[in-house]
């Protein structure tokens, strides 16, 4: 009678055991294939990416109170943003109105500015005169709108080790490969979806490699596309800086990608992008210049034309504009964005 017994619990303490490991297992199993679903096929993705089809793209840092394009930064600290406003509620509207489906944000130039409140660098526009953390108020104005939101990251900064302060890679490469990881993680996990980063590698990768630097954004968001401007291929996006609609392996559309575009086969979709600023003398060109350009702008026909460009070769256009001094899109820039949007409606 006891060998009975002690056979039948014996029995059900192995049943139990198997009962609980197979929980445990399908219980991971689900994770995976939750995990697994979430993430979007190419195919589907990149026709996502691609039907945003216009964009605005806003550069707003030390760049905008210097003049220049690229602003020393060892000599400074936060209070030399001197915004004065951020109207990001202008900016969304105005990119409605023109038929414009993302905004693309500078986040962070070779400065090393961050536009959020991040917790890597005191160099941040919440220790600013503004005090604002401006991507995400942004963020809840792209939502307002129904604006997605891309971001502009410099992946090299003028503060880190290596670097030569206001000069490119090919005069020092600031290395400090946590503190990239460190931002991008906040930036992946604090402001919502974001549906790519724009890469610029003027200042080097700061010492994470571009595959690893798409396998860190995938970590936290596996649907963003992520795309360089220059340097070693890697991502799903081709970036076109001063370029033009076209093809996919079109080397002609870029200025400073043409291998990469000639020869890397992962590339998805296209973005090409230029700023509505003229070419014209002194001040800066992809940030707002000075006064005594207010009036310059490329005609809304120019940009309407690329516009129709994007849309036929299945890309995305970025058109460049530069908040002013008070956080404010130019007038002339209001303007010819609403004629755009009138001729994208006729």
């Amino acid at each position: 009678m006891k060998s009975l017994l002690y056979s039948l619990a014996l029995l059900l303490f192995l049943l139990s055991c198997s009962q609980s490991k197979s929980g445990r297992d399908s219980s991971e199993f689900r994770e995976k294939l939750t995990s697994a679903e979430s993430i979007t096929p190419d195919s589907i993705r990149a026709k996502s990416i691609a039907d945003m089809k216009f964009g605005m793209f806003i550069c707003w840092s030390f760049s905008t109170f210097s003049g220049v394009e690229w602003t020393r930064t060892l000599d400074k600290d936060a209070s030399y943003f001197k915004a004065t406003g951020c109207d990001t509620d202008q900016w969304c509207k105005v990119a409605k109105d023109a038929g414009m489906g993302y905004i693309l944000f500078l986040s962070k130039h070779h400065d090393g500015f961050c536009l959020w409140d991040t917790k890597t660098t005191d160099k941040k526009v919440t220790n600013s005169p503004l005090g604002i953390d401006v991507l995400a108020q942004l963020r809840k104005s792209c939502d307002k709108y129904g604006i997605k939101l891309a971001l502009y990251f410099s992946e090299g900064d003028w503060n880190w080790p290596g670097a030569v302060d206001g000069q490119g890679h090919s005069q020092g490469i600031g290395l400090d490969p946590e503190m990239k990881k460190a931002q991008l993680k906040e930036l992946c996990t604090q402001y919502g979806p974001i549906e790519f980063f724009w890469m610029d590698h003027a200042v080097g990768d700061g010492g994470l490699g571009h595959q690893e630097t798409v396998q860190w954004v995938h970590e936290f968001q596996p649907d963003c596309f992520v795309g360089f401007n220059h340097g070693e291929p890697a991502g799903r996006l081709s970036l076109r800086e001063m370029g033009t609609p076209g093809p996919l392996g079109d080397a002609s559309t870029t200025k400073y990608n043409k291998d990469a575009e000639a020869n890397y086969g992962g590339y998805l979709v296209a973005e090409f992008t230029y700023p509505i600023l003229p070419p014209h003398e002194g001040g800066a060109m992809w940030f707002y210049s000075l006064p005594i350009h207010d009036s310059l702008v490329h005609p809304p026909d120019k940009l309407y034309q690329d516009y129709l460009g994007a849309v036929r070769y299945g890309n995305i256009f970025s058109i460049n504009v530069g908040p002013n001094y008070e956080g404010k899109l130019r007038d002339v820039d209001v303007e010819t964005l609403q004629e755009v949007g009138a001729l994208i409606r006729q």
